[in-house]
């Protein structure tokens, strides 16, 4: 389990990422985060958050948007995303977005810093 570090823009948000391999060598990629504010919250306020990859050969990668529950019985912000890539990653962030079609990373909210997967 990769934890992400302390934010500064949501200081309460906590998260992890686990990591593993399938049978074709791809990563298997899960990511849970909690007290993520709704994204409507920042400062300045933004549309939705992007999971964004730092891949081993400098590339990065949108894997998808997070998605927050805020349901009745819910008191903490719930927020998750699985994926599969075959890219090898080695750092994650996720950026609050005003356009949830961007090719590049906005604010970022939450990152993992660099780590290193077998």
């Amino acid at each position: 389990k990769i934890p992400f570090l302390t934010s500064a823009v949501v200081p309460s948000a906590e998260g992890v990422v686990t990591i593993k391999t399938d049978h074709n060598d791809n990563y298997v990629i899960d990511l849970h985060v909690m007290r993520l504010a709704d994204p409507t919250r920042l400062t300045p306020p933004k549309l939705g958050y992007m999971v964004w990859m730092e891949t081993e050969n400098g590339g990065i990668k949108n894997i998808g948007q997070l998605k927050t529950s805020t349901g009745f019985m819910s008191n903490a912000l719930k927020s998750s995303l699985t994926t599969v890539t075959s890219f090898r990653p080695i750092s994650f962030i996720i950026t609050g977005e005003d356009n949830l079609t961007t090719p590049y990373p906005g604010l970022v909210v939450l990152s993992t810093g660099a780590f290193s997967v077998k």
